[in-house]
């Protein structure tokens, strides 16, 4: 989903940057939302017309999956089900099942956007649920899969033109709206904190130790030639610029590009700094070293040999590659590559999660790139969502005041519990990753 543009600016005041706010010409300026729109929303206004046996099915399937899971899973404030542990209220459990039944686990997601079921401790029954991932549809229904799961549309291949409109219908949605959740750094990825739980105050210097940690790992110094594969807000152009790199950055985001370049400006570096509108299969020239972090989650697997191949082509000779990926188990990665996934419908249009092992296979057969180093860190992933989600539902009304509607808000406070309790859960990890050429010492 992508809000509308108009000529009406925001009113809200915005998460400070260094020099205390969004500079007014990088805002993005949204329409308001007038409650659930069904244009807007088709799939959530309105009822599912999914059949009689679907919903039966679906109702007889998730039952019995969470009769035997560690929550409490309670219909309509009366029956419950489960071995106990965090609570899932189903308030409407004929539009629930009916929901999953016509969708599966879009339907699931959808439910939870209606409002027909909700939980005091979201993160803590999705926690449940992608820890028992591989259990909750039986056995015959997952060999079944390509006949109940639905199918990744066509629309969203990340061809240049599909990762143009991908990539604009999450970053584009609004500048200030992610800086009412994210710290005054505007990092969208991982923190490294030095011990659990974190604060909200300790983002920022957690995100230059990530920051920090990547271009170390790239080699990054004085006269470093860098190229940096999606420049998210600029902070890590800013970093490297900082120890005397020259940095070319390309982002597919109009809006990360504009308030990236003020921020790189007002930092003092726009002459060692070039922020380009640019898909990465353009890029030209040769570089000492490549960053690039937690961008391969938006290449969709039929690309990445030809995102390798990129990275390959437009390294030095001696020249290192640090990328920082989100990764999934490479049997889960295998079984759901095509099924179309509610991350997918209502927040990253054609995105996939690699695996460890999928990034090995696709380097050995498609480049001459080798795995010299790897890292991993989840939970500090798990941190960093709790935190954004926190501060995120502590603004809802700052959020209302740019123009989202309490539906939008509920998906992205889904969206971000989801996150976090894959990590949670060990579902998910998170990874820095050290590239070099086979025949590179």
């Amino acid at each position: 989903m992508k809000v509308p543009t108009s000529s009406t600016p925001p009113t809200t005041p915005v998460a400070p940057t260094r020099s205390g706010t969004i500079p007014a010409q990088s805002r993005a300026v949204t329409t308001p939302f007038a409650g659930v729109d069904p244009g807007r929303w088709p799939d959530v206004a309105a009822q599912p017309r999914g059949s009689g046996l679907r919903t039966a099915v679906a109702e007889r399937v998730v039952r019995h999956a969470l009769a035997r899971l560690p929550l409490r899973a309670r219909f309509a404030g009366r029956d419950s089900i489960g071995l106990g542990g965090p609570l899932m209220e189903v308030r409407r459990p004929d539009a629930f099942f009916r929901r999953i039944g016509a969708g599966g686990l879009v339907g699931f997601g959808e439910s939870y956007m209606a409002g027909e079921w909700d939980s005091p401790d979201l993160v803590g029954v999705l926690s449940v649920l992608a820890g028992h991932a591989a259990d909750l549809v039986p056995a015959p229904l997952q060999k079944l899969r390509g006949l109940w799961a639905l199918r990744q549309p066509a629309s969203q291949a990340n061809t240049p033109e599909g990762s143009r409109d991908n990539i604009s219908h999450h970053y584009d949605l609004s500048n200030d709206l992610f800086a009412l959740f994210l710290d005054e750094t505007l990092t969208y990825s991982s923190a490294v904190f030095r011990g659990f739980p974190a604060e909200h105050d300790l983002l920022p210097a957690a995100q230059h130790r990530k920051i920090d940690r990547l271009l170390d790992l790239a080699g990054v110094r004085r006269g470093t030639e860098l190229l940096e594969i999606g420049t998210g807000w600029g902070e890590l152009a800013v970093r490297a610029a900082a120890r005397g790199a020259r940095v070319t950055t390309v982002t597919l985001s109009r809006e990360q590009r504009e308030l990236a370049r003020a921020r790189i400006r007002e930092a003092g570096h726009e002459d060692r700094v070039d922020v380009r509108l640019c898909d990465y299969r353009d890029i030209t020239g040769e570089y000492d070293a490549i960053v690039s972090v937690e961008m391969i989650e938006a290449v969709g697997q039929e690309f990445w040999p030809v995102y390798f191949r990129t990275l390959e082509e437009r390294l030095a000779p001696g020249g290192r590659i640090a990328l920082q990926a989100i990764t999934m188990p490479d049997d889960r990665m295998r079984a759901s590559r095509s099924t179309y996934t509610w991350i997918q419908k209502y927040i990253f249009p054609g995105g996939l999660l690699p695996s460890t092992e999928a990034v090995e296979r696709v380097t050995t057969a498609h480049t001459g790139l080798r795995t010299r180093q790897r890292s991993t860190y989840g939970m500090h992933y798990a941190e960093t969502l709790r935190l954004w989600r926190e501060r995120f539902e502590e603004r809802a009304a700052q959020v209302d005041a740019l123009g989202f509607d309490a539906t939008f808000r509920r998906m992205w406070s889904f969206y971000l519990a989801y996150s976090e309790a894959g990590f949670r859960s060990g579902y998910l990890d998170v990874q820095q990753i050290l590239l070099t050429r086979e025949d590179t010492a």
